[in-house]
């Protein structure tokens, strides 16, 4: 696949996101992708496989108000199998706490899916949010 149609796949999966369906980004996963999100926080591992990155993120939509952030993208780039998407969001965890966080996704494509995501953001109000 292209760099431009990796991209274009990125930024459907968000449009989709924000409108609370979900399916576009789960049938782009590769069955062995590696999702990482980075820090030492309660959230921060890397969950390997397509059913460990589902279940994490069940997991943190139901610890959230409406199940799910918010967020705007600010940035899409793209270059051969990669895409960078730049963006912030906003939500509201059950516990009371805003987690409205800014974040870097990197985007490994291999064969037109997603094999790895590198999440960069703001842990240490993943911290306060989450504990």
């Amino acid at each position: 696949m292209s760099a431009e149609r990796n991209k274009q796949t990125v930024h459907h999966n968000f449009e989709q996101l924000a409108q609370g369906n979900g399916e576009p980004l789960v049938s782009s996963l590769g069955d062995d992708v590696q999702w990482t999100i980075i820090g030492t926080t309660v959230l921060s591992k890397t969950f390997k496989g397509k059913p460990a990155v589902l279940d994490f993120l069940g997991k943190f939509r139901e610890a959230l108000v409406d199940g799910h952030i918010h967020i705007h993208v600010d940035n899409l780039l793209a270059d051969g199998d990669f895409v960078v998407a730049q963006g912030h969001g906003h939500a509201m965890t059950k516990r009371g706490v805003p987690y409205n966080n800014t974040y870097c996704w990197v985007y490994r494509f291999e064969q037109g899916q997603i094999k790895a995501i590198t999440e960069y953001l703001d842990t240490e109000l993943v911290t306060q949010a989450f504990g």
